[in-house]
C-alpha cells in the first residue's frame, strides 16, 4: 500500500458529514472546523432560523441545514433518508445533540431524571441505530458520540459553592457514562462490519451565561491544569481526526479534550 500524503489523511473532501446539535456553543466550531477540512456537512436540527444566525457570514458553500428532531424516531429517520437520498452517502455521523431539564441534585422527579438520560444516551443510541443500516450498505462508517468530563470524574461541588445555578445534575453525569459505554460497545459490536465508533469527551466549556461570571470562571479555572477553560475552537481538531482517514484503525476511544481537568 503506497503510504498517504499527511495532509490528505487529514482531509474530509468528499465525506458526508451529519451532526446532531450543531449550531451551538460547541456544535458551531466542531462545523466549522469540518468545513475548513472540506467536508460536505449537514446539521440537523429544529431551529433553521438559528443554524443560519450561527453560521452568518460564514463560507457556507458545503454546509446544509436537514430538519430533525433527535428525540424522536420517526423525525430521525425521515432525516436520515433525506440526507442519504441528497447526497448518496453517510459517512460520518456526530451525536452532540443533548436536552436535559431540572438540576438540583436531590429534587429531580421521576420525569425530569428520565428526559435527562434520554437527553444525553437515549438520542446517541436512536440516532446510532437509525444510522446503521446506511453505513452497513456502504460497508463502512464512523459514529462520534460526544460525552462529557463528568461522565468520567465526579463534580468537585466546591466549584458551584458561590453560583449553585450552574450546578451539574446527577441524570446528566449518569448519561454521559452511558454514552462512553454506548461507544464502547457499539465499536465491539460493530468493529467487524468497518464501523468506527469512538467519543469525545470536552472538560469545562461554559457558554455565555456562565462566562458572565467572572468568579465561577475563576473557580473552574483553578481546577484545570492548563489554567484556563475550554474555547469552542479547541474541539475541533478532536472531531477532524476522528472524522478521517487518520482514524480508520481507532474504535472504542474515549477522547478527553479537558485542559486536564481528568487526570487529577
Amino acid at each position: 500500500m503506497a503510504p498517504l500524503d499527511p495532509v490528505s489523511l487529514f482531509s474530509l473532501r468528499h465525506q458526508v458529514v451529519l451532526i446532531t446539535g450543531g449550531y451551538g456553543h460547541l456544535g458551531r466550531a466542531v462545523v466549522l472546523g469540518l468545513l475548513a477540512h472540506e467536508a460536505t456537512v449537514v446539521v440537523i436540527g429544529r431551529r433553521e432560523e438559528q443554524f443560519a444566525a450561527a453560521f452568518q457570514g460564514a463560507d457556507t458553500s458545503n454546509l446544509y441545514f436537514q430538519p430533525g428532531d433527535v428525540a424522536d424516531t420517526v423525525s430521525v429517520q425521515t432525516a436520515f433518508a433525506a440526507c442519504q437520498a441528497r447526497f448518496g452517502a453517510i459517512d460520518v455521523l456526530i451525536n452532540n445533540a443533548f436536552y436535559s431539564k431540572g438540576n438540583q441534585p436531590d429534587q429531580l422527579t421521576d420525569e425530569e431524571f428520565a428526559f435527562g438520560l434520554d437527553g444525553s444516551v437515549g438520542s446517541a443510541y436512536r440516532c446510532l441505530r437509525e444510522v446503521l443500516p446506511y453505513m452497513r450498505q456502504q460497508g463502512r462508517g464512523k459514529v462520534i458520540n460526544v460525552a462529557s468530563m463528568y461522565g468520567v470524574v465526579a463534580p468537585d461541588f466546591g466549584a458551584y459553592h458561590a453560583t449553585p445555578q450552574f450546578i451539574n445534575p446527577p441524570h446528566y453525569g449518569a448519561a454521559k457514562a452511558g454514552v462512553i459505554q454506548l461507544t464502547k460497545y457499539f465499536a465491539s459490536y460493530l468493529g467487524p462490519e468497518n464501523i468506527q465508533v469512538n467519543c469525545v469527551t470536552p472538560g469545562a466549556f461554559p457558554g455565555s451565561g456562565a462566562q458572565a461570571h467572572p468568579a465561577f470562571i475563576r473557580e473552574l479555572e483553578q481546577r484545570i491544569p492548563l489554567g484556563r477553560i475550554g474555547q469552542p475552537e479547541d474541539l475541533a481538531g478532536a472531531f477532524v481526526f476522528l472524522s478521517s482517514r487518520a482514524a480508520d484503525f481507532v474504535t472504542g476511544h474515549n477522547l478527553v479534550v479537558d485542559g486536564g481537568w481528568t487526570i487529577r
